[in-house]
């Protein structure tokens, strides 16, 4: 099988991966797990099976600036983001939240171009027919808490951020190391979190299978999936098969959840992923290693 076809399904299947998320979490919230003990338990999985990992590839470990800014990012930055799409989906259906969330390539760009960079034509394309999803994902979602959208939006914000951040102080750092420090550090902050905010379990098996596997299936195999068919089929075609990933949870949210596929998140989702297309040509390679964390 060539490497290219081999990278093409490997980022496809971590797409997949990520698309389950948010199914998972709707399961372990209906066993009775608080959002925190959820993120919490499932950074700390993650972060102990990454560990490691990155100890016998004998991988260089961050130092300096590069460091700091890791460790910002995860547990300011992703400890955040996650915050706000795992409580979304207390107020909105799962694939509205998916939706939401995959502005953020274009919301990228947006901040680019306050930084400075250059407004092209296809860029100005893409910004009109993502904020155009939105304002329909928005306007027709009746279904959704106006609390839901917000949060959803939130995520897609403050995960821009993230990614903007990450392009500019984590430069020569291993990708799968400094995932591993993104994730430790977000499960520092759930852990002081959890310090005033209480401790709330799942009920049940049911509710720690699904915890166990969003931090193994939908954290470590999902980031190293991704990684392996980056180097294989490069930044833009990576970016190009990651846009399945919110089809993936609108389909699993109707078929295991019976969600409704609205005209709302038909129409809305096909104009953000026709904008996510549009950016996808001018991906940057060092933003694009960052991008498949989320979640």
């Amino acid at each position: 099988m060539p490497p290219s076809l081999i990278g093409l399904i490997q980022v496809l299947l971590s797409a997949v991966a990520f698309g389950t998320m948010a199914i998972l979490a709707r399961f372990a919230y209906a066993d009775g797990t608080s959002t925190t003990t959820l993120l919490l338990l499932r950074f700390v999985i993650a972060g102990l099976v990454l560990l490691p990992w990155v100890a016998l590839q004998r991988l260089p470990w961050p130092t300096g600036r590069p460091l700091l800014a890791l460790i910002v990012m995860g547990a300011v930055g992703y400890a955040g983001m996650s915050a706000c799409y795992f409580n979304a989906l207390n107020h909105a259906s799962a694939g509205t939240v998916a939706l939401l969330l995959y502005l953020y390539p274009v919301l990228v760009l947006l901040l680019s171009m306050l930084l400075g960079e250059r407004l092209t034509t296809l860029r100005l394309i893409a910004l009109l027919l993502a904020l155009s999803g939105l304002a329909v994902t928005i306007g027709l979602e009746f279904s959704a808490r106006p609390l839901g959208l917000v949060l959803g939006v939130g995520a897609a914000l403050i995960y821009s951020c993230y990614i903007l951040i990450g392009s500019r102080f984590t430069a020569g750092t291993h990708p799968l190391a400094a995932t591993c420090v993104v994730i430790l550090s977000a499960a520092a902050s759930y852990a002081l979190q959890s310090t005033w905010q209480g401790w709330g379990p799942p009920h049940s098996a049911r509710g720690w299978l699904a915890i166990g596997m969003m931090a193994l299936i939908c954290t470590v195999a999902a980031v190293a999936l991704f990684l392996n068919g980056l180097e294989k089929i490069g930044a833009t075609r990576a970016s190009l098969v990651s846009t399945v990933e919110p089809v993936v949870t609108l389909l699993l949210a109707w078929g295991l959840l019976g969600e409704p596929i609205g005209l709302s998140q038909a129409l809305g989702g096909l104009l953000i992923l026709g904008a996510v297309l549009l950016v996808s040509r001018e991906a940057d390679p060092k933003r694009t290693e960052l991008t498949e964390l989320h979640d």
